[in-house]
């Protein structure tokens, strides 16, 4: 238990597949903190793993079906999610959705088609922007939008290729929903963490490479943790982080500040 309290907050997770995910773990941790924690799955494919991971949470979570390709089904789940919540009101948005072909996270960037393009970028960035337009009318008593980012989106990581403009197109919506929604006071912020083991990151190519160069590099000489990214999720989520918005916040052991 860390000693932030969520108690009468609500939580949307969007990005949940399996025990790996990055967002399971801020699930977790925001439940801990006493958040009713609602999670939104991306199809009856892993419904069954969402839901079984859901019983292990402190409290009942409700699950909400959302693809997020469909800004029809976004909308939709933010009712059912506003619906379903103890106070009527959302609190905390977590957007941990990417994807794009395993065929365009290799080879030459310049290969990249139009077709893998437009996917990666719609599911990876776009989708950040209709949750936070439905989500928003949800967010009555002010709130925290946090969304999941990469160094890749400034730099060039050989193999992350097309997830890299996708990252980069987040971090600047990042920046655009936190000057369009402050006057609510919700406030809109990436969390830029290091190498996760975790399902999506497998399919990179060269991705053990970026984790062992990472190690070697990094000031503090070793690759994160997803807790320490929950941490910072939970930080973000709280009252604690009142005054930020708009940032790309590094949780990367350093690395993004070395040169060499």
């Amino acid at each position: 238990m860390y000693p932030i309290d969520l108690k009468g907050k609500t939580a949307a997770v969007f990005g949940v597949a399996n025990h790996r995910s990055i967002a399971w773990d801020i699930a977790k941790i925001l439940d801990q903190a006493g958040a009713e924690v609602i999670l939104g799955y991306q199809n009856q494919r892993v419904f069954n793993s969402v839901e079984s991971l859901s019983k292990t949470l402190t409290q009942p979570s409700t699950l909400v079906e959302c693809d997020a390709s469909e800004d029809s089904q976004i909308e939709n789940s933010m009712k059912k999610i506003g619906d379903a919540s103890n106070s009527g009101n959302i609190d905390i948005i977590i957007h941990s959705i990417a994807f794009a072909d395993k065929d365009d996270l290799g080879g030459p960037f310049v290969d990249v088609s139009k077709n893998g393009f437009i996917t990666a970028l719609s599911i990876s960035a776009y989708s950040l922007i209709p949750i936070a337009r439905y989500g928003s009318k949800y967010m009555t008593n002010g709130g925290s939008i946090i969304s999941m980012t990469y160094q890749a989106s400034t730099r060039v990581f050989p193999g992350y290729n097309v997830m890299g403009t996708a990252k980069a197109a987040l971090e600047n919506e990042i920046k655009q929903i936190a000057a369009d929604l402050g006057h609510l006071d919700i406030r809109a912020n990436a969390i830029s963490a290091g190498p996760l083991d975790t399902l999506s990151s497998r399919v990179i190519s060269g991705y053990r490479d970026m984790k062992n160069i990472h190690k070697e590099k990094s000031p503090l000489k070793r690759n994160i943790t997803t807790e320490e990214v929950s941490k910072t999720a939970l930080f973000l989520s709280s009252d604690l982080s009142s005054g930020i918005t708009g940032e790309i916040i590094h949780v990367d052991t350093g690395y993004n500040i070395m040169g060499i």
